[in-house]
């Protein structure tokens, strides 16, 4: 079966930071304007979302158990906007994930907005008020069971970015390498995730 491109939407808190996620000294970067946060919901298990896909809770898991590590070394970017894609495309970073986490189904994450093009653009659409929903970015393959349509064992989560709206339905297109391009998994990522995949099986 052929993985593709899985992109899937949440909205953030309102005005896009969910204050009781934020630490002291992260309340006071806002405060002084020294840096910008975002929090919220980042992904659901086990629960049909807006593109009538559903991610099972063994297989997030997995994948944000392997995504800790890019955010750990400050590599877990993501871009303004959903690039038909499968890697990161840096000069279009916008934020960085911080932190990420499990409450119940839910992967709560927070990101901070870099100074970067992309970033201040970002900046300026939440100075506006502009509604923005986090979106994450994979590759798999789908089933469909009993009316549902289920991701499968092979999924590999790639980033979270910032949208406007919900992906369209079926929005998802086949694996590629592009010139320019800067893929940010590099062997130990691999490892790593056979590492994880090995251990998750006992």
């Amino acid at each position: 079966m052929n993985k593709l491109l899985l992109r899937e939407w949440f909205g953030l808190c309102e005005g896009g930071v969910c204050r009781d996620l934020l630490s002291e000294a992260e309340k006071l970067e806002v405060k002084t304007g020294a840096a910008v946060y975002l929090s919220g919901i980042m992904q659901r298990a086990d629960a049909k979302n807006g593109n009538g896909r559903i991610y099972s809770r063994r297989i997030l898991e997995r994948e944000i158990e392997n995504y800790k590590k890019l955010v750990l070394e400050r590599r877990a970017l993501g871009e303004l906007d959903h690039p038909e894609d499968s890697v990161i495309n840096l000069k279009n970073a916008s934020h960085l994930v911080t932190e990420i986490w499990w409450e119940g189904d839910e992967v709560m994450g927070k990101i901070k907005i870099l100074n970067t093009p992309s970033g201040q653009i970002l900046k300026e659409l939440i100075n506006g008020g502009v509604s923005l929903g986090i979106s994450s970015r994979g590759m798999g393959s789908v089933i469909e069971t009993a009316g549902a349509t289920m991701v499968e064992d092979d999924f590999t989560l790639l980033c979270f970015d910032m949208v406007s709206e919900p992906s369209t339905q079926n929005a998802y297109m086949a694996l590629k390498e592009s010139k320019g391009r800067t893929n940010i998994f590099t062997k130990g990522d691999r490892l790593n995730r056979l590492l994880n995949d090995v251990v998750g099986e006992k």
